[in-house]
């Protein structure tokens, strides 16, 4: 029954026409001999990349008969390890005269089940080499990997749209020269900032666009959160996201946490508390950023800030969050970060600066964020945390990030640019800048 449940989704796969998808920034090779692997939050666009490489490979005259595509978060499927093979059975009956070694396999979201890791390396060593793999969960494919995968695989991330991507989604041109375009980018930029970067999402009214962000939420709650890693005190789970998630781009304690939980009645360990964070991140639900300290142990255990994985899931979640325009600039640029796949920290001794970026053993940016300069005090303050950092650090050089000013100046022997946003953003990613 199984088996035959497996050709229907396999034949049905083949025989609709594929969606039409945009394009996303992201480039994965498909020659490599590796298992590609691509994880992210849920609905972030790795089902619709992986669509978008199988067109791909249609385009270049790859048969569908030898493109294999499951999605094991189909609810028909309720395979156990030991008949994951039934697909295999299943698509050499229905193309008996396919060589297996020429095929292209891609399997969504396969951590859902268990012993995925060991079918993907028999698939690999015996016969495909052609593998794309996604999953929802840092943790289950980072750990399996690393022990049976070791050597055979490439991992990318991918997060929701970049402020590039949701421009080309929005079919807008851009043009760094032309003060009309500046214009409609910053009005763009606008909404970017408060509605995020999920792809499905990014056309939707306020209303609907909520509607679908809370139901993303509540799926990570009860899917990821409360099956995966087994959590049953959901009351105490919920009052602890709710004090995640309003600390965005602060500094988050969860010892702090667990003495507000304590003085309002919930009974929970704090080890548990850790736990949470912990899968908080597996999920990508959240970031954690740590402060640079030469000690590894200080790193580690020392202080952190927080950071969500999309501004339009904050404000969904209604806390007001878009209503601090440092904020979401600060949110933005973490993740553009992230996404540019930096080694990224905060500095703080005196003052604070936001963001630095290493290069191995070498520091080799310091990034402080705000929304504006034009009030003195601000000024003063943005600067006297950024000059602190690269002067400790041996920069010569800072950048500052606001929404709309620019200016270069040099303070105390060190150059500072101050650079709009929306230029920090695009700059890299249009020709000819």
């Amino acid at each position: 029954m199984k088996k035959e449940l497996l050709k229907h989704i396999i034949r049905d796969f083949h025989l609709a026409p594929l969606p039409q998808l945009k394009r996303r920034a992201l480039v994965v090779p498909v020659d490599t001999g590796k298992i590609i692997t691509l994880v992210g939050v849920r609905r972030s666009g790795k089902t619709s990349y992986l669509f978008n490489l199988i067109e791909d490979l249609l385009g270049r005259g790859v048969p569908m008969a030898e493109i294999l595509y499951v999605n094991f978060e189909d609810e028909r499927l309720d395979l156990k390890t030991e008949e994951l093979d039934l697909l295999l059975q299943a698509y050499r009956e229905l193309y008996p005269d396919v060589n297996v070694e020429d095929c292209w396999f891609f399997f969504d979201e396969i951590q859902n089940i268990a012993g995925w890791d060991k079918f993907i390396r028999r698939v690999y060593d015996k016969g495909t080499k052609n593998i794309f793999i996604t999953g929802s969960n840092a943790r289950f494919l980072s750990s399996e990997i690393a022990t049976s995968l070791r050597g055979r695989t490439i991992s990318y991330e991918v997060f929701p749209l970049s402020f590039h991507e949701y421009l080309s989604f929005k079919e807008v041109t851009v043009d760094l020269h032309s003060s009309k375009s500046i214009a409609l980018i910053n009005h763009h930029l606008a909404d970017y900032l408060r509605h995020g970067g999920f792809p499905e999402v990014i056309n939707y009214n306020d209303g609907l666009r909520n509607r679908v962000l809370q139901e993303y939420f509540n799926v990570m709650i009860y899917r990821d959160l409360l099956e995966r890693y087994k959590i049953k005190n959901i009351p105490a789970l919920k009052f602890f996201l709710k004090r995640l998630m309003s600390s965005a781009t602060k500094q988050v304690s969860v010892n702090n946490i667990y003495n507000e939980l304590k003085s309002s009645g919930f009974k929970i360990g704090k080890n548990q508390l850790y736990d949470n964070l912990e899968a908080c991140q597996n999920i990508y639900l959240a970031m954690v950023l740590r402060k640079h300290t030469k000690s590894l142990v200080n790193r580690e255990l020392g202080e952190k800030k927080i950071y969500a994985i999309d501004n339009g899931l904050l404000n969904a979640l209604d806390y007001k969050f878009s209503d601090d325009t440092g904020k979401t600039l600060e949110q933005t640029v973490f993740l553009e970060l992230k996404r540019r796949e930096k080694d990224v920290y905060f500095f703080k001794e005196k003052s604070e600066c936001d963001f630095i970026i290493k290069l191995g053993f070498e520091v080799t940016e310091a990034i402080q964020v705000t929304a504006t300069l034009s009030d003195e005090k601000t000024r003063k303050r943005e600067l006297r945390g950024l000059l602190e950092c690269c002067k400790v650090l041996g920069l010569r050089h800072g950048l500052i990030i606001t929404f709309d000013t620019a200016e270069e100046l040099e303070v105390d022997g060190v150059k500072v640019t101050i650079m709009p946003l929306y230029h920090w953003l695009l700059a890299d990613t249009v020709n000819g800048e």
